[in-house]
């Protein structure tokens, strides 16, 4: 599930001189469509190569996404245990760990499409759900939920569901057993573990 939700937020966003200036939903159509558009272009992409979709992701992905309410939200109430350098570390942890995931989901993109649903949100609002569903031939659609709030600077991501599945509650379990059987340093050292051996050369193409 982390894979395909992956996969799904990598979709999302690319960077643009004028994203700060669109509504949330015209916003996710625009760039995913932008982005599905070069993932089935791209050769390279295709064939498997994670570190060019690592490069796309970093790129195109990190501006929109709200790590630090991600990373809080995740840790829930054992937020409250960590230190201000313990949770810098895991933001960072956890950044680096949710970009490779989508760099790597990237990679098995197999031509689904994406379709949204009819959008509402008053000027009055800060936070909004952008509906859609994931169409695959040959099976049934996936609804595919996005959360945004508005910041200064625009529309960031903090949660997205697939099928009523939350990113941040389905890390947030994870999250709480590691901290319970090694503390926030237990946590802090799972994600370094995890994120060194994605980075292992000889595991990437």
């Amino acid at each position: 599930m982390k894979r395909f939700l992956g996969f799904l937020a990598a979709l999302l966003f690319a960077t643009s001189a004028t994203s700060a200036d669109l509504a949330p939903d015209v916003l996710v159509k625009n760039v995913t469509n932008e982005v599905l558009e070069i993932v089935r272009t791209d050769k390279d992409i295709k064939s498997g190569n994670t570190k060019k979709a690592l490069e796309l992701v970093e790129a195109k992905v990190l501006p929109h996404f709200n790590f630090q309410r991600m990373t809080l939200l995740a840790l829930g109430r054992d937020a409250r245990q960590a230190s201000p350098e313990q949770l810098k570390l895991i933001v960072q942890e956890f950044h680096s760990l949710l970009v490779r995931t989508y760099s790597k989901a990237l990679t098995e993109y197999r031509d689904q499409e994406i379709s949204f649903k009819p959008f509402k949100m008053t000027d009055a609002d800060t936070e909004v759900k952008v509906r859609s569903e994931i169409r695959q031939s040959g099976g049934k659609s996936i609804p595919l939920d996005y959360y945004l709030e508005k910041t200064p600077v625009g529309w960031k991501v903090y949660d997205m569901e697939v099928a009523g599945v939350s990113l941040v509650t389905n890390y947030r379990s994870s999250f709480a057993q590691q901290i319970q059987a090694g503390g926030i340093d237990g946590l802090i050292r799972s994600l370094q573990a995890k994120n060194k051996s994605a980075a292992d050369p000889a595991k990437a193409k």
